[in-house]
């Protein structure tokens, strides 16, 4: 293995700990808060989660053995299903995303109307559609025996081997990457700029309210007036903080992938195999951000791990002191034997 092939095979080990590890802590979140579980949004941060876990379980092992033996992990039939899973698992995640950004404009745009608009039953449906949107496109392409392990990315993936199916595979790549990653980047584009701009009317009309109390306020200590600006700038910026992660960490980690995939059809172009691991990692580290930009650093979820974490502690050490008053008893009746 060359130096390249090692630190990927490095990076790949640590995205799987780090996500196996990040979205089994959301899971653990969603079963411990019942109030977690009444929200609508959790069902689709439910949903994201299944598939990072199981992208991370079944493809990334395979990923890291395909860069450390350079071929093939597997027979034909593991790596056909790994590829399909592939398809469906990334598909499924981009298309939560999006639903989560539908979710969060209604809830921003239309906060009267958004119980009535965004029930359990309406999130089931949008859940619906976005499993067999996602599960189309991998019963396509292995019907069509478009699966297979992809030298350039060292993974099980969509791959055509036949010459004469090229212009068919072509077609297929470009409707499902449009139909998967462009939609979910236009739906969370449309979303969260519509979000944004309701969240900045919101701060003109704070602003305006503080700074006439400011005005009013004549004898305000200076440090109060400071404070108060300052805070005003951070609502500002809070807002497109947090909206420009959501639509940026989608962009930086599928869209070097995508691209790749679509200049891959062109046989002119020809891609270096270390940029296509690469490419391939980068798409993995979305399984790593969103349990931490869409659950864990959410102040709900953030209350409820800690509270986890706390309980184990104290359990662990309610335990251990049990065991060190024992084990002193236990000396004591020895020396009084």
């Amino acid at each position: 293995m060359s130096i390249w092939e090692v630190i990927l095979a490095f990076v790949v080990v640590v995205l799987m700990l780090v996500a196996l590890l990040a979205n089994v802590l959301v899971l653990m979140c969603f079963l411990y808060s019942a109030d977690i579980r009444k929200q609508v949004p959790g069902l689709f941060i439910l949903n994201l989660t299944f598939c990072n876990l199981l992208m991370t379980v079944s493809n990334m092992p395979l990923t890291l053995a395909g860069i450390i033996y350079k071929s093939q992990p597997g027979g034909d039939h593991i790596c056909h299903i790994a590829g399909f899973l592939e398809t469906f698992l990334t598909t499924n995640s981009m298309l939560s995303m999006a639903a989560l950004s539908i979710d969060r404009w209604i809830a921003v745009v239309f906060p009267l109307s958004y119980h009535s608009k965004m029930r359990y039953r309406d999130a089931a449906l949008i859940l619906s559609y976005t499993w067999l949107h996602s599960v189309s496109f991998p019963i396509v392409a292995a019907s069509l025996s478009w699966v297979g392990f992809h030298h350039l990315y060292a993974s099980c993936t969509l791959y055509n081997k036949r010459p004469e199916d090229r212009t068919q595979f072509v077609i297929f790549t470009g409707v499902f990457h449009t139909l998967s990653f462009l939609l979910s980047l236009v739906v969370l584009c449309f979303t969260y700029l519509k979000v944004l701009k309701v969240a900045r009317f919101h701060c003109k009309r704070i602003d305006v309210i503080t700074m006439q109390t400011l005005v009013l306020l004549v004898d305000i200590h200076p440090s109060v007036r400071e404070r108060c600006l300052e805070e005003q700038k951070r609502r500002r910026q809070r807002a497109t903080r947090k909206i420009s992660t959501f639509i940026g960490t989608f962009i930086l980690c599928f869209a070097p992938y995508v691209i790749t995939r679509l200049v891959e059809l062109s046989s002119v172009v020809h891609i270096n195999s270390h940029w296509g691991i690469i490419s391939k990692c980068l798409a993995y580290s979305k399984v790593v951000s969103d349990p931490f930009v869409y659950s864990l650093l959410r102040h709900q979820y953030k209350k409820t791990w800690k509270d986890i974490i706390n309980k184990i502690l104290k359990r662990s050490s309610i335990n251990s002191s049990a065991l060190t008053s024992e084990s002193h008893n236990r000396n004591i009746l020895q020396l009084n034997e």
